[in-house]
């Protein structure tokens, strides 16, 4: 503490109005001390000095916290589980227009243009450099050796808190590298290729003339419609278990979940240029928009209470800093059917500015007072007992 302390002592402000220690960096604020801040800069005062929140209210809250979390993590492998079995089932789909297409072009094509056992050769060698790049791209780690800049790079640059397992991925893990028997997308594609090329090679030179060649394609394609049917079957099974799971989560049917704070999770956002950092309790995706969700507990108010508000904003510029991505609006749930919208325009931008300019101040200058005069609001507050200013 005291080294911190020498540190604050000779902070000043930047231009940008934050608050900077003499090593440059900017003071530290939490999402969480903005909440306690705008409630009552006494609060911050006495968390900050490390007096926790006592009462009935805090342990209820933290609880109710644990259960929703809980609820969360239940359901967001199931939804993994149906975005993999939707896009394997896409890729199947996608072979049998790849053999429907097939047929009726051999159907159509003269035999004097193309003979099926000619370009069933060619399919066959085609399918084996593809098997043959497949195998290659698994065993070796290409991707390093090449300094790949595509879709790796992408989310490296884009979705900086990926590397911090926040939103799990679907089929490979984030900022993967492949190589020594690891594969990926491009690999699982190559492999996929071969197979479908292989497989119209051994029909095509089973085929004596262009009209077997079609009814051999279009034979194929129905039968791969049938382990179509079954993967739908699958993705239909896995939707049901994931909309039970998602029942009490507080998500409707348009968004996704992308994160949910956890006490095991290790998914702090920070800004560099402010200092602030935080873990909302959930983002979710709502029409291709990350957007931060704040679970509160306690009497459902009229409208949010500022000191949430400032909380969520906050969230909301993480959400921006670290992704970046500008969250249209931010989501406070008082219960699970009472949602708010608070939205990331200029006028909450400024506030949260000032509320964070103002909090690092308070840490250098340590002169904050309690900014209202109503007793039921010190009633209320958890750090009561500590407290030299209460009214109560």
């Amino acid at each position: 503490m005291k080294d911190e302390e020498d540190t604050l002592e000779g902070s000043s402000i930047g231009e940008n109005g934050y608050w900077y220690d003499t090593n440059g960096e900017p003071l530290k604020v939490s999402a969480s001390d903005l909440e306690r801040h705008a409630y009552c800069p006494i609060s911050w005062k006495l968390a900050y000095q490390g007096f926790k929140g006592k009462g009935d209210a805090v342990e209820a809250g933290i609880q109710k916290h644990k259960q929703i979390n809980e609820k969360m993590n239940r359901y967001k492998p199931l939804q993994i589980l149906v975005n993999r079995e939707t896009i394997i089932w896409e890729w199947w789909f996608a072979v049998i227009i790849a053999f429907i297409i097939y047929g009726f072009a051999f159907f159509m094509i003269d035999d004097d243009v193309i003979k099926p056992d000619e370009f069933a050769k060619y399919l066959a060698l085609l399918a084996f450099v593809w098997l043959f790049m497949a195998l290659l791209a698994v065993y070796l780690p290409w991707r390093r050796w090449l300094q790949f800049e595509g879709e790796l790079q992408s989310i490296k640059n884009q979705l900086e808190y990926y590397e911090q397992n926040m939103i799990d991925p679907v089929f490979q893990k984030h900022n993967f590298e492949g190589g020594w028997f690891e594969g990926g997308r491009v690999e699982a594609g190559l492999l996929i290729g071969a197979i479908i090329l292989g497989i119209n090679s051994i029909g095509l030179f089973g085929a004596r003339n262009r009209e077997q060649a079609s009814f051999v394609l279009v034979f194929i394609a129905l039968f791969w419609s049938l382990l179509s049917t079954w993967q739908l079957q699958r993705v239909l099974m896995a939707s049901d278990k994931a909309e039970s799971a998602k029942e009490g989560t507080g998500l409707d049917y348009s968004m996704e979940l992308a994160y949910s704070d956890s006490q095991s999770s290790k998914a702090l956002l920070v800004d560099d240029q402010s200092g602030l950092r935080g873990r909302p309790d959930q983002i979710v995706i709502i029409d291709g928009d990350l957007v931060p969700v704040e679970q509160k507990t306690g009497k459902i108010p009229k409208k949010p209470h500022f000191s949430h508000k400032v909380q969520l904003l906050a969230y909301m510029k993480l959400v921006e800093k670290t992704t970046g991505k500008t969250p249209p609006y931010g989501i406070i749930n008082y219960g699970l059917e009472n949602p708010f919208e608070i939205s990331w325009d200029e006028r909450n931008q400024n506030i949260l500015h000032s509320q964070i300019t103002e909090v690092q101040r308070l840490m250098v200058h340590q002169d904050a007072k309690r900014n209202h005069d109503r007793p039921g609001k010190c009633q209320n507050c958890s750090r009561r007992h500590a407290c030299s200013e209460s009214l109560i």
